[in-house]
Parts: C-alpha cells; sequence; structure tokens
C-alpha cells in the first residue's frame, strides 16, 4: 500500500503563473526568489530580476569565497568553472597560480647587484656610525669672493710648477686644518676612558667610486703648507680611484671632508667617519643676491655642513668651529699667517 505524502505541511510559494513558468524555464527555484507582489507573491518581474542579477554578480561556492578573501582575490574578475559560471575553488587557484607565475617573469627582468666586500664594509661602518652616535648638523654660508681671487691669482703658478690644478677642496682642507687647531674638541676622538683630543690632524677625504666611497687620510695637514696639502690630495685621490691605496692610508683619520659641490648639490647632511667627532660638507659655488653696505650684491656663496657627534661636542663649539672656517676663507690671507 502506497504512502499518503501530506503536502500542507510543506510552506506555499506564493507565484503568479507566468513567474512560475518562467522560473521552470530558467532552472531557478522560487523559494529563492522573494517575491515583490502583494503577501510576497512572486511576480514575472522578480523572476526576471533575479536573472538579471545573476548576470553582474558571480557565483561562487563558499569554500571558493574563502580562498579569494583570504588571497585578497576580486570574485568578480574570475571566469567560473562551475554550473551556470559558478567559480570553484580550483578557478581560484587557477588564477593564484597565474598571478604568481606573472610575478616571476617580473622578478627575472629586474637585476641583482650582489654586495662587493667594499660595499659590505661601507654599510656596516655608516651603519654602526649612525646608530651610534646622535648627531646634529650646523649649515653656515660663505662669501668665497676672496678665496676664488686667491685661487685664480695662484692657479697659474702652482699648476707650472706641480702640474696640477689647484681647487677649492685644497683651500678648504687647510682652512678646516688651522680651525681644528683652534677648536680642538672637534678634532678629538670618544674613547673609554673620555674624550682623546688629537694634537695633529689627519684629514680624511671622501672619495667617490663607482664600487663605493673611500676616505683616504692625509697626515699632519695642520703644518703644511697649501702647496703640499694640494700634492698629497691629488696623489691620494688618483691612487684611490686606480685601487692602489694600502689599508693604513685610510686610517687614523681626526676629521673628515665630503665634497659634492662638483654635483651642483647645495645642502646635505653627512655622516661622520667613526671615530672622529665630526664631518664638514662641502657644496656647490653659487651666484646669490646679498646686501654689503646697505646695497644689493651678487656673490658666489658656498653652504658648509658640519655634522656633530652630540656625545663629544655641543651647539655652542661647533658654531664657533664652523663661523671661523668662513671667517677664513672670507679673508683667505689668514691662512697664511
Amino acid at each position: 500500500m502506497a504512502t499518503k505524502v501530506d503536502f500542507s505541511s510543506y510552506p506555499r510559494v506564493r507565484a503568479t503563473p507566468a513567474a512560475r513558468r518562467a522560473a521552470r524555464e530558467r532552472g531557478i527555484k522560487l523559494s529563492e526568489i522573494k517575491g515583490t507582489g502583494l503577501e510576497g507573491r512572486i511576480q514575472l518581474y522578480d523572476v526576471e530580476n533575479l536573472k538579471s542579477i545573476e548576470k553582474t554578480k558571480k557565483r561562487a561556492t563558499p569554500l571558493a569565497k574563502s580562498i579569494a578573501k583570504i588571497h585578497g582575490v576580486d570574485i568578480e574578475v574570475l571566469e567560473g568553472s562551475g554550473f551556470r559560471n559558478k567559480v570553484l575553488k580550483a578557478d581560484v587557484e587557477k588564477h593564484l597560480a597565474e598571478e604568481r607565475q606573472r610575478a616571476k617573469g617580473k622578478e627575472e627582468k629586474c637585476k641583482i647587484i650582489p654586495l662587493t666586500p667594499m660595499r659590505r664594509v661601507i654599510a656596516q661602518r655608516i651603519s654602526n656610525s649612525y646608530f651610534t652616535a646622535p648627531s646634529f648638523t650646523l649649515n653656515i654660508d660663505v662669501d668665497m669672493t676672496k678665496t676664488k681671487a686667491l685661487r685664480e691669482e695662484v692657479k697659474e703658478l702652482i699648476l707650472i710648477e706641480l702640474g696640477n690644478k689647484i681647487t677649492f677642496t685644497d683651500i678648504i682642507i687647510m682652512a678646516v686644518s688651522k680651525a681644528l687647531m683652534r677648536y680642538p674638541i672637534l678634532n678629538g676622538s670618544l674613547i673609554e676612558e673620555g674624550i682623546l683630543l688629537h694634537e695633529y690632524v689627519n684629514m680624511g677625504l671622501a672619495v667617490g667610486l663607482d664600487e663605493g666611497l673611500l676616505v683616504p687620510v692625509i697626515r699632519d695637514t695642520h703644518r703644511k703648507s697649501l702647496r703640499e696639502i694640494l700634492s698629497d690630495t691629488k696623489d691620494v685621490i688618483e691612487r684611490a680611484k686606480n685601487n692602489r691605496l694600502l689599508p693604513h692610508e685610510m686610517e687614523g683619520s681626526t676629521f673628515t671632508i665630503s665634497n659634492l659641490g662638483m654635483f651642483g648639490i647645495t645642502h646635505f647632511t653627512p655622516i661622520i667617519n667613526q671615530p672622529n667627532s665630526a664631518i664638514l660638507g662641502v657644496n656647490t659655488i653659487t651666484d646669490k643676491m646679498v646686501v654689503l653696505g646697505g646695497e644689493p650684491r651678487v656673490r658666489p656663496i658656498m653652504t658648509l655642513s658640519l655634522t656633530i657627534d652630540h656625545r663629544i661636542v655641543d651647539g655652542a663649539p661647533g658654531a664657533k668651529f664652523l663661523r671661523y672656517i668662513k671667517e677664513l676663507l672670507e679673508n683667505p690671507i689668514q691662512l697664511l699667517i
């Protein structure tokens, strides 16, 4: 005897005949549609509107949605391989694999420059200086009118006698060496017992190469003539560029100068060459309008940037040191006294 099924316990879906026919033709369950008619009755409009929504919004399995959300994938951009273009787990994984392949292709187009032994040493020393010494930088403008005139006056004579051209760096080294003798705290180093004040000046000169930065040392610049400084500077720069410096020639500096003026740099913050207490950054010379005697004048102005280890030197001594260098360069005749 067949069992009689009581359909009265099943909820009845209210829908118009046209809506039922349209749903049947489209394979849509009426139970999935929210009716907009009287008492929630499903209209033909509701069936057609549901089909329109399905066309614009991608259907996906819960697992596919979960994987897509974790990896930040927009379901709407995926091509579903399931029934009625439903997005499956495999579709999301395929998309992620294609993305990884594209990223790998981009990486292969990039170039990795291996760190040379020199670059590794530079990175270590710069990091040590930057994270060890709390520092600050002072800047001052210098009128280079008289220094330029001095250079013009002696350059031909020096070129004939030495075969080398005198540069502003040569004159600045001489001025800084003289200033360090007056303000020895800028020529000091921090050691375990306290601050070591050097009674001589060994000038480190930053030389930029394609491979990295070298700092050859010119010794005893405090007692050398301009001519001797010029000869020694040219020698160490030439040998640095040709990788002919000996290890000991890059050790023992008490102060360092870094000149970026030839590149048109107007201001920068040099990093201290440990264990020095300071480093002087030399910038380019530019014509600027200044007021002299109440009248506007165009003058060649150069900015000097002094970075100081605040553990050793305070602001006031640093400012006085920088001001004295300015005085020497604005009246270079003092360098000969």
